[in-house]
């Protein structure tokens, strides 16, 4: 049995294939009704019975091609092609017992052609088209002539048939293009995403190597700096004033150390799936201090905007980083204190970190975090791209918003973790 590779190009056959199958549906309805209604009614002689054995035909053949497309998640080229190919050959069928190429019936080879050149690779695109072109030019010459003794009803009644024919060859057409174009266009969009984020992933990546080797490169730097500050604190000559700012400064050595430390180790050898389970509640405020610790002038309050147990949460070093990232961003633009609402609910953990400043510029809302921004004077202009981009990683949403009553607001919504 051949394997069929699931690609994109298979899944596109699949939808033309459910498409094709409903329009043949239309088609055989049509015909089934202009082959009983159209003999009494305009008094025209058809052989009955032959052409609804050939409706019955392909009533079975679209029922049996529905059931299989129902339990099927993939198609190839050559499954649509063939069922374009028995298109033509019912439709010349039914022209050939019912008046050749001046039934206006032939017109309806047309829309498999369509089919084929909107949705087929050129091979077979060729063979469709030759093969209603021979269909046509085959019906010019043999057919069952229908016995139409007077040629001007006979003239009216072809005009007529070919406008309807007409009509519903048209939108047949626009209805296949229509729906194929959209499905083009949606593949496209999600094409060129796909583009965006693995060029977002690619220089995150780069940067990611670039802190890794920063941090193995700052570690001696740091280390003569605490050596020479612990020297200074054990000057017995130094001022007491002094002497607090020498403390403040070791203090903050350690910060960096933990840093760089911590960016280590993220690099290294620490897989970050196996990052432990924390309590939400908890996780979030042991960060909130090692944050003030680095960031000793700033203020911040925790709330828990929800009841009972706080859920657990993946103690995940991106999504430490992004937290900490956002609560520095709020602390550049205001000095007073920091909102930190924690919720959850059936489904996610939200974290709202909100200030009081002037809110977030328009480009900052219009790109959120999706391209990197100018370097400004406190940092990069890379640090809402990597907050967004590990969140994203992580399966959650970033959103920025400017609330109504002032301020900015950055929210974190990631899925609950499964017990």
């Amino acid at each position: 049995m051949a394997i069929i590779p699931r690609t994109t190009a298979n899944f596109d056959y699949l939808a033309n294939l459910r498409r094709l199958v409903m329009g043949r549906w239309v088609v055989l309805a049509v015909l089934a009704q202009l082959i009983m209604v159209a003999p009494g009614l305009l008094d025209i002689p058809v052989p009955q019975v032959p052409l609804l054995g050939i409706v019955a035909i392909g009533i079975v053949f679209n029922a049996f091609a529905q059931w299989r497309l129902a339990r099927s998640h993939m198609a190839s080229a050559a499954e649509l092609f063939s069922q374009l190919i028995f298109d033509i050959g019912m439709l010349s069928a039914v022209v050939f017992l019912s008046g050749g190429a001046a039934n206006p019936l032939v017109s309806l080879l047309l829309p498999p052609v369509a089919v084929a050149a909107l949705t087929l690779p050129a091979r077979f695109v060729s063979i469709v088209t030759a093969v209603a072109i021979t269909a046509y030019s085959l019906l010019m010459l043999y057919y069952l002539p229908l016995a139409m003794p007077d040629a001007t009803r006979a003239t009216r009644l072809h005009l007529g048939g070919m406008w309807l024919i007409f009509v519903i060859s048209v939108i047949m057409i626009g209805w296949i293009i229509v729906h194929t174009t959209r499905v083009i266009r949606q593949r496209d969009a999600e094409l060129a995403t796909a583009r965006e984020q693995a060029l977002r992933d690619e220089r995150i990546m780069a940067m990611g190597t670039l802190a890794a080797g920063a941090a193995h490169e700052l570690g001696t730097p740091l280390g003569t700096m605490a050596l020479l500050a612990g020297e200074l604190a054990n000057d017995p000559k130094l001022a007491e004033t002094t002497r607090d700012d020498v403390r403040l400064l070791l203090q903050q050595i350690g910060v960096c150390k933990e840093i760089i430390t911590g960016l280590s180790r993220r690099a290294g050898a620490e897989r970050l799936e196996g990052a432990p389970l924390q309590p939400a509640n908890r996780w979030l405020d042991h960060l909130r201090q090692h944050w003030h610790a680095a960031r000793p002038q700033a203020s911040s309050r925790l709330i828990i905007a929800s009841d009972g147990a706080a859920p657990d949460i993946v103690a995940d070093p991106r999504l430490e980083q992004a937290v900490l990232n956002l609560l520095n961003n709020a602390a550049n633009v205001t000095a007073f204190p920091l909102e930190i609402r924690l919720s959850w609910c059936t489904d996610t953990v939200c974290i709202d970190i909100r200030d009081h400043g002037p809110g977030f510029p328009e480009r900052v809302l219009e790109l959120g975090g999706q391209e990197a921004f100018p370097p400004h004077e406190r940092g990069s202009g890379v640090g809402l791209m990597l907050t967004r981009a590990a969140i994203e990683q992580l399966g959650g949403t970033l959103t920025l918003a400017n609330p109504e009553e002032g301020g900015a607001l950055a929210r974190i919504e990631l899925p609950r973790t499964k017990p």
